[in-house]
């Protein structure tokens, strides 16, 4: 392994960025991008270590660092290759440059710098070899990436100075103690790794692992609660699951890797959990309180390949469908790492179908892209029961993402800067999409669908957009006053009740006329509430449909206020 760049460029076979243009994507078409994310990371290390060499530091040079990991690749090139790969790696390497460029925040930086000793120190215990590097501890504590926390009993509190000795597998660490003196933890990572409990005193954590046999092969995917760089910016500290907490995430991904592994093939919406290169949980470390069925948060990043931050749900379906979601994300992130796409002023003015705000271009792509995966996702889900109690549900959000996603392709295709490659991916989405929409869908789910659909937008623009004169035919800008709001709808219309009481439920339930007047009535008091005049508005045009109609769902904020009862 080599930091300098590689001498031949990488050139995508017109086949491989197809598939991706689709939505979709190969195992070899996924192999190529993480050979782009390789000659990244290589070419991002080549100029972190141009500019951290005159860091002043307790700890060696990184260029001594580097050396030890490079000699480890030279012997194990193949677990050193997946250390450089990791998505937590990508994520300090982004970090530290952030912090260099002065856009990001942390711990000093020399021990943020050291981390590069604690990746050489793993790479040696993969390989075998010796080496004698100064690390930073945080407590006594130092995570060894892809294997655990290390922390040495009694020793200093606080960010110190420690050294890292391996030998033929064996690591030993020795840190200041608290009551001065040096204090030594000696251990065997490499066969620590199997085990699943933590020690008594605290001494070593290991990465757990979320693991589950396909008809492929065994998949061992990282529940990451530890490394420091598992989030999407600053390093944040340890937040270990209780063993109650990593159970129910065991079982939850056994039954969300059924539900993956159902259809073959590498269209849009499918995803091979064995590409997954972890799972960072977030926001709860146990089991109490229950969890919600739908996930809360979920996030991914274009430093981080493969990695997805998850709130853990109750739902095995809702679960699988997150994973589609942030894959999508991460081959999104990695094909722009390789192409430009488009050119984005970064000005946040677009209607996005699955915000509460408006997003910028390379935003809107990134939804374009998810949710093209995640109409696949439901299309499946659709095609494997059609006739199954589910099927209702499954097509209502088949039809939604697939209305959705191809009106944010045709917003894409119109801003006039997308770059050639740009347009060839979001013409591929729109062929696929297209595609889906002359697919039947049962019509009360159909139906909520668009509901669904017209009532986002309509509050979106109440929520957002300023009214200007219709006359003046000026370009509507965006509402001083905008602020979050809560999408309550989206999976609320998923079902009809039996017996609808408020206004959403009979609309829900193809009942313009009733849920009309309950919106009015809920608008008795303040006339401009959102929520209720979107409702009122969408109610309206279902029942008196034609060009008025349409003129309201299209300008929305400049309907008047419905007279009060």
């Amino acid at each position: 392994m080599t930091s300098e760049p590689h001498p031949a460029p990488l050139r995508m076979p017109e086949g491989l960025f197809a598939e991706l243009a689709s939505g979709g994507g190969s195992a070899e078409a996924v192999a190529f991008l993480e050979r782009g994310e390789r000659a990244r990371r290589l070419l991002l290390l080549r100029t972190l270590l141009d500019r951290l060499g005159t860091l002043t530091t307790p700890l060696t040079a990184p260029a001594q660092a580097w050396s030890a990991l490079k000699e480890a690749a030279a012997r194990a090139p193949e677990p050193v290759d997946r250390l450089l790969l990791a998505p937590a790696t990508g994520a300090w390497m982004g970090h530290v440059l952030r912090r260099l460029h002065g856009t990001a925040a942390g711990p000093p930086l020399w021990a943020e710098a050291g981390h590069l000793c604690a990746l050489a120190v793993v790479a040696s215990l993969h390989a075998g070899t010796t080496v004698d590097l100064p690390v930073p501890l945080s407590d006594g504590a130092i995570h060894l990436p892809g294997l655990g926390r290390a922390r040495i009993p009694g020793a200093a509190a606080g960010l110190t100075a420690g050294r890292a000795r391996t030998a033929a597998g064996r690591l030993t660490l020795t840190g200041p103690a608290r009551e001065g003196g040096p204090a030594v933890l000696t251990l065997r990572p490499a066969a620590a790794r199997e085990v699943t409990e933590d020690a008594p005193d605290g001494s070593w954590l290991p990465l757990r692992h979320l693991t589950v046999a396909t008809r492929t092969g065994p998949v061992a995917v990282p529940l990451d609660d530890l490394d420091p760089y598992r989030d999407l910016d600053d390093p944040i500290p340890p937040a270990r699951l209780d063993a109650a907490e990593a159970r129910a995430w065991q079982l939850l991904f056994e039954d969300a890797v059924a539900v993956l592994t159902g259809p073959a093939g590498a269209g849009p919406g499918r995803a091979d959990p064995a590409l997954i290169r972890a799972v960072v949980p977030w926001g709860r470390t146990g089991v109490l309180p229950p969890a919600p069925p739908t996930v809360r948060l979920s996030a991914s990043s274009g430093d981080s390949f493969g990695a997805m931050v998850i709130a853990r749900p109750s739902s095995a379906l809702a679960l699988a469908e997150t994973l589609v979601h942030e894959w999508q994300h991460s081959k999104l992130a990695a094909l722009l790492h390789l192409f430009r796409l488009l050119d984005d002023d970064r000005e946040e003015r677009y209607y996005a179908p699955w915000r509460p705000d408006p997003r910028h271009l390379t935003g809107l792509l990134h939804g374009a892209y998810a949710f093209t995966g995640v109409a696949g996702f439901w299309r499946d889900r659709l095609a494997e029961a059609p006739d199954a109690p589910t099927a209702e549900e499954a097509g209502y959000h088949f039809a939604l993402r697939r209305l959705q996603s191809r009106l944010v392709v045709r917003t894409l295709l119109t801003s006039g800067r997308l770059t050639v490659h740009g347009r060839a991916v979001v013409r591929g989405l729109a062929r696929t999409l297209d595609g889906w929409l002359r697919e039947p869908v049962p019509a009360p789910a159909l139906s909520r669908a668009r509901t669904a659909a017209a009532l986002h937008r309509t509050e979106w623009r109440l929520r957002n957009v300023a009214p200007t004169d219709r006359a003046a035919r000026a370009v509507p800008g965006l509402r001083a006053d905008r602020a979050p709001w809560p999408d309550v709808r989206t999976h609320a219309f998923a079902t009809a009740g039996t017996a609808p009481r408020t206004a959403d439920e009979h609309l829900a339930a193809g009942d313009p006329a009733a849920a009309l007047s309950r919106y009015a009535a809920c608008l008795t008091n303040d006339p401009r509430e959102p929520h209720h005049l979107a409702g009122w508005i969408v109610a309206q045009a279902a029942l008196q449909p034609g060009r008025a109609a349409r003129r309201m769902l299209a300008r929305p904020e400049l309907v008047p206020l419905p007279a009060p009862n």
